[in-house]
């Protein structure tokens, strides 16, 4: 007998017409949808797309760190992770593997203060696993979840707040927390918690916690994509229908904060160079009227050359390079936030005089309406760009149906920004803003408290230990409970339909009148465009001794044009809703474009401008300069640029121009000149180098037409350098001091094909099962086995040239010796050879994840990259198939051991040197090599 469904349908189709300044009148943007309610309380949302043969599959739940208490913090966060590991008929492990076998392209979650998310994409043949995978994890999780699997996640979580914690800058947030919020308020903590609370928290703890909110009846699931809606319905009520309902739960009522005076802290910095100024206003909810008008104000405030606050500081007093300011709101209150991190040494006390003159250049010079409407037309854009993948829209359809009860909420959302004026901006602003008081906070470098913000008081850091880091509990709770009964036969995994036909996107290919070869692909789903001028040369050929140079002058580039200053060009952009961008990169130079298709002639013309036309402004060129010094000033203080760094120093040694980052060095760049940028412009910049890429809503003919523009760009001739072959560091451990650091950065590698070398693909595959995804060797011993990180990876990168074999992790620093250890072994044994069972693993997730690779904007744009870049035939992806296809246990040996070395590793370490370089002679890999953070041996 067949059940009866139980579930009460409501379709509705979300819809509304666009019409703004300066943008097409009745453009249409609907997400169709239907809803229904499972007789248990649980939101199902569906959303038909057959545009790819995927599915997005999102469940949300309406908690967050919000619902947490004092002293208990953190546990929303915690049961994220608990999340992914066993529940009652999903085995430890399995959860990843069996997605990511099937196909699947994202599988993650998130939790913020008010909600929590899990979703995966799949083929649409790997819909009924999901959902019943999902299922299995919403009702019967406790059975499975016991005291070590908790441990092993409760210490994964603290790394993961140490991998935060270890750089500059990182303790402002925890600070604004703490200050802004009384102890009891919902947000009175940080999302990830406090590392004690953490320690302290009981598996019962967190169980409790789990049985309140983690139920249907607080809960969203969406389906979006390619699916039958029929079989759909019945696969949602055979596996969610009988999880029992949770308790009845209240809505948090809305908690705007109050400060009585102005709140002055500040905070000293191991990490930071120089200080950083953040003022927070409290202000209201999200979905509030006046939320919408605050970030109005945030942007026209803070945002482009013209914004008052970056003209005050930046432009007119000098004290910084950049500054930021956002409406940054949640579902029951919200701040206004004003970031400076101005330049070394500047006191701050000065930095909060001069946001004060901001705000009375604001009043003073007010803005126009269009100002406003030219906000509105970036906001077009940017809703349309967010609906460009089903997981995309399956967020927008579920988010809003939480928090406001309704997908149709999203029309309203869009009409209530496109509503915004003048009046509602300065309404906000005097209400919220002007001579309110607020909350300051100072971040200032080690030993340079005179700095910070007159009247500051001292936040002390609480240093962690490094002996107790990972220190095991011992058991407070065995698992008691019993096996939850359903009414079905839950272990058995859901059978897959045949795999879907994957039809790779027709590309084509043609030229402009001059000759410039033109990659498009056609994609009419949204009307969006995205292009690309990709000019080869970048940095190999600048100068050896003035390495920066080809990346400062697409920097500059981008500040105004012979007709346009700064203001006027970063205007011009906005009237569009447009983003143009030019920037200089390794082995190229980038210009890249994206607008609304009705936009693209105007948008195009810009660029254009851009290319032909630089201003060359002195005034421009010295600011951009300066923003590039402090820039790689501010990598000098975070390990993982400084391994990142270091670690290209000792694959190519310092004779290869590889080595060097497209930005350059301080040195290299304080000796750049205005007339170096322009010799390498009249130089380099020429239609011989140049390619174009174009994906989304044009066809073949209007690319060709467009890009005809170009053709009066006078031709050069135009030739690069030979790259002089490498010269790696002596295999060995090297390391670089990075005092009390509570992490350590673990380098492990050496030099790797080419992206144009016939194996380098080969070296993606065989890398795979060794640290190219979440179920990788590496990650599963460090990470779950072990938890001394928040992940672990290896992979093989390249370009045109010499690439790099790299295995890297953050791992406690009190468990560097043991990781470095464990790298060792793990890349010895499995240069040896896999398992039969591990590579059909492999090939089956590398193979069924390309239903799901050409879906977005971006994914065709990536997927063009080696066809445009490196002359790859246009089919390449078929042959990496094949590759894949054909590979056996046999043959993954054999190239293992021909792309990996393991008595050729470079070991860099960066870390606390006074607690963990000693240890590490007992490797057997000699006497750890002490070096600077450029890289240079350190002289006893």
């Amino acid at each position: 007998m067949k059940n009866k469904l139980s579930f009460m349908v409501i379709t509705l189709s979300l819809c509304f017409n666009i019409a703004l300044f300066g943008v097409e009148k009745n453009k249409e943007f609907k997400i169709p949808y239907e809803k229904y309610v499972l007789s248990n309380g649980m939101n199902v949302i569906l959303h038909v797309d057959k545009s790819n043969p995927i599915a997005a599959v999102y469940v949300v739940y309406h908690v967050g760190s919000a619902r947490e208490v004092q002293g208990k913090t953190g546990f929303a966060h915690l049961f994220e992770h608990l999340r992914f590991n066993e529940s009652q008929d999903i085995p430890q492990g399995q959860w990843f593997k069996k997605l990511q076998t099937a196909g699947a392209t994202s599988v993650n979650g998130s939790t913020n203060t008010d909600r929590t998310n899990y979703f995966e994409v799949v083929p649409k043949n790997a819909v009924e696993m999901a959902l019943w995978m999902e299922s299995d994890r919403m009702g019967f999780l406790l059975s499975k979840v016991n005291q070590e699997t908790f441990v092993t996640q409760q210490n994964v979580v603290q790394n993961e707040k140490r991998q935060g914690d270890n750089r500059p800058y990182s303790q402002s947030q925890y600070i604004s927390t703490k200050l802004m919020y009384p102890a009891t308020h919902p947000y009175g903590h940080t999302v990830i918690g406090d590392l004690e609370d953490l320690a302290a928290a009981s598996l019962q703890d967190v169980l409790d916690f789990h049985a309140k909110y983690y139920a249907p009846s607080n809960a969203t699931l969406i389906v979006a994509g390619d699916i039958d809606v029929a079989q759909t319905k019945k696969w949602i009520e055979k596996y969610f229908a009988e999880i029992k309902s949770g308790p009845a739960l209240q809505p948090l009522p809305k908690m705007g904060v109050t400060l009585n005076e102005t709140v002055r802290a500040y905070c000293e910095d191991n990490l930071a160079n120089a200080p950083r100024l953040t003022m927070e206003f409290p202000t209201v909810e999200d979905y509030n009227k006046d939320a919408y008008a605050l970030d109005f104000f945030g942007r026209i405030f803070a945002r482009g050359n013209n914004s008052p606050l970056y003209k005050v500081i930046v432009e007119e007093k000098k004290l910084a390079l950049s500054v930021s300011a956002r409406h940054s709101s949640s579902e029951i209150t919200g701040t206004f936030d004003i970031s400076v991190t101005a330049l070394p040494n500047i006191k701050l006390s000065d930095v909060e005089v001069t946001v004060k003159e901001a705000f009375q250049r604001f009043e003073k010079d007010g803005f126009t309406d269009k100002d406003v409407e030219r906000q509105k037309a970036g906001i077009e854009y940017g809703f349309y760009r967010q609906s460009g993948s089903v997981l995309n829209k399956a967020r927008l359809l579920g988010d809003y149906n939480i928090f406001n009860g309704s997908p149709d909420f999203m029309t309203t959302d869009f009409n209530n920004r496109m509503s915004v004026t003048k009046d509602d901006i300065w309404r906000v602003y005097n209400k919220y803003i002007k001579n309110q008081n607020y909350l300051i906070t100072s971040i200032v470098p080690k030993g340079k408290a005179d700095l910070a913000a007159s009247n500051s008081k001292l936040w002390v850091v609480q240093e962690e230990s490094i002996d107790k880091q990972g220190t095991k509990k011992k058991e407070t709770v065995a698992s008691k409970y019993e096996p939850i009964p359903s009414k079905i036969d839950r272990t058995k995994e859901p059978v897959k339909g045949p795999d879907p036909v994957v039809t790779l996107p027709k590309i084509w290919k043609d030229k402009t009148a001059n000759g410039i070869p033109v990659f498009g692909i056609k994609k009419s789903q949204i009307p969006l465009v995205e292009f690309s001028i990709i000019l080869k040369g970048g940095m190999l050929l600048d100068n050896p001794d003035l390495i920066g140079v080809g990346s400062l002058t697409a920097r500059l580039m981008n500040q105004g044009t012979k007709s346009k200053t700064p203001v006027e060009l970063d205007e011009a952009m906005q009237d569009l809703g447009a983003n143009i961008n030019i920037s200089g990169g390794k082995e190229s130079i980038l210009i890249t474009g994206s607008c609304l298709s009705s936009k693209l002639d105007e948008t195009f013309a810009l660029a254009k401008e851009m290319l032909y036309e630089p201003r060359w402004d002195e005034k421009e060129f010295t600011l951009a300069k300066r923003q590039t010094i402090e820039g790689l000033k501010r990598t000098e203080t975070s390990p993982t640029s400084i391994a990142q760094s270091v670690f290209s120093k000792l694959v190519y040694g310092t004779n290869n121009i590889l080595f060097n980052e497209a930005a350059g060095t301080i040195k290299s760049v304080e000796k750049i000149k205005l007339t170096d940028l322009k010799n390498y412009y009249d130089h380099y910049f020429a239609p011989s180098v140049a390619k174009i890429s174009i994906v989304g809503d044009i066809t073949q003919e209007k690319a060709v037409s467009l890009f005809n523009g170009l053709k009066d760009w006078k031709t050069k001739d135009v030739k690069i350098p030979e790259v002089s072959s490498i010269t790696s560091a002596k295999p060995g451990i090297y390391f670089v001091d990075v005092p009390n650091a509570k992490q350590s950065q673990v380098f492990v590698g050496h030099s790797g094909p080419s992206f144009i070398d016939p194996d380098y693909y080969k070296a993606v595959v065989i890398n795979y099962k060794l640290g190219g995804d979440f179920n990788g060797i590496l990650n599963m011993i460090l990470r779950e086995k072990k938890s001394f990180t928040y992940g672990a990876r290896s992979g093989f990168t390249g370009a045109a040239y010499v690439g790099q074999f790299l295995a890297s992790t953050a791992v406690q620093s009190n468990s560097t010796f043991e990781t470095t250890q464990i790298i060792r072994d793990e890349i010895k044994k499995y240069t040896e050879g896999i398992a039969k069972e591990d590579l059909d693993q492999v090939k089956s997730t590398l193979l069924k994840s390309n239903s799901g690779k050409f879906e977005t904007l971006q994914q065709l744009n990536e997927m063009l990259g080696p066809i445009v870049t490196y002359n790859f035939p246009f089919d390449y992806i078929k042959k990496r198939e094949a590759i894949v296809q054909k590979m056996t246990p046999e043959e993954h040996a054999k190239l293992s051991q021909k792309l990996i070395h393991p008595d050729k590793l470079i070991y860099l370490i960066v870390g606390d040197k006074a607690t963990q370089f000693e240890k590490l002679k007992e490797l057997g890999l000699g006497d750890p090599i002490l070096l600077d953070k450029d890289g240079k041996p350190v002289t006893k």
